[in-house]
């Protein structure tokens, strides 16, 4: 493997990230053309629907007869399919670059190989596996939804330093610092949707939008069983979509919710209560968790979701602890 391949993979996660929060369902792609040592062209993936990275990439090239006998990189093998797009790899092909360098193979049935395939049989040298695994976490998402058949599930929640969610009187506002829930809302941009109980929506009546950090506000699921709430909750307001699921339990959770990847939803992160997070937990239905400490007490409330887990490793916001755990 040539010592420059890892670079330029590099530069295409980095315009890859670029597109987060606009282009899911889709993976997060970027492209990098590459002549004589120089980058002469590269480009991402802006927003669901638009052109791939490769084309933007190819676009921004002047003189398309410069890609001849190029090296172009992408962090996801090109798609060979017709969606929403052309096939990016018979684009990529006329321009006869001398290699493809790829971080990832897209797990996509449509795809999942088949793009490799043709590149090679057009007697162009392809290269694969760079970086891999970090390619893997940049689409953790994309990669989880094809692979497990639901979305990708992010637990956050905050807790008091004697591990109350809640008071006395169920408000469980303001437990974590203004930047910690600067933090929370630039989580929510990035997610395709948010998810509560509908105790947390009585209680507390939340929006569950995006107000301290520039972005889309998530689609709003809420759990409202034999449908409890009514439309005069800031959960059912116009400033997002909002799906009521009344028709799950304890025994149907893994279907209903991985059912959401068919409404294009790959991604969630559930917000509460601590019912609805414990249901989670208890389920093992949870990639990530993401919980804040923080030093104020509460007397008495509701108890935290019941989880162990080791609190050693933290990032310090102020006087918030934040610890981020991965389900392995």
């Amino acid at each position: 493997m040539k010592s420059y391949y890892k670079n330029y993979i590099e530069r295409t996660f980095y315009l890859a990230k670029k597109g987060e929060g606009n282009v899911s369902p889709n993976p997060l792609v970027g492209c990098v053309i590459v002549k004589n040592n120089k980058i002469i062209g590269e480009g991402f993936h802006e927003k669901y629907g638009s052109n791939h990275a490769e084309i933007n990439a190819i676009n921004s090239v002047k003189d398309k007869k410069t890609v001849n006998q190029s090296s172009i990189f992408i962090n996801l093998e090109p798609c060979s399919h017709y969606g929403k797009t052309p096939p990016c790899v018979n684009e990529l092909i006329k321009l006869k670059p001398k290699e493809i360098v790829i971080s990832n193979k897209d797990p996509n049935p449509k795809v999942n190989g088949k793009g490799i395939k043709k590149i090679k049989e057009m007697g162009i040298k392809v290269v694969t596996n760079i970086l891999k695994e970090k390619g893997e976490k940049l689409n953790k998402r994309f990669f989880n939804s094809i692979k497990n058949k639901r979305p990708y599930i992010i637990l956050k929640w905050a807790e008091t330093k004697n591990n109350l969610i809640a008071n006395r009187k169920n408000n469980s506002k303001w437990i974590s610092n203004n930047l910690s829930r600067q933090f929370v809302h630039k989580w929510r941009s990035v997610e395709d949707s948010i998810l509560v109980g509908a105790s947390t929506v009585e209680f507390d009546n939340p929006n569950l939008t995006v107000r301290k950090w520039a972005g889309r506000n998530p689609i709003r699921l809420v759990i409202n069983p034999k449908k409890r709430l009514d439309n005069k909750n800031n959960i059912f307001n116009k400033l997002s979509k909002t799906l009521n699921i009344d028709n799950i339990n304890e025994k149907n959770l893994k279907k209903v919710i991985g059912s959401l990847v068919e409404k294009n939803i790959i991604s969630i992160i559930v917000e509460g209560g601590s019912f609805t997070l414990n249901k989670f937990i208890k389920n093992n239905l949870w990639d990530e968790m993401r919980i804040f400490k923080s030093k104020k007490n509460f007397r008495g409330g509701l108890a935290a979701p019941k989880f162990n887990y080791e609190k050693k490793d933290y990032k310090k916001i102020f006087d918030d602890q934040l610890f981020i755990l991965f389900n392995k």
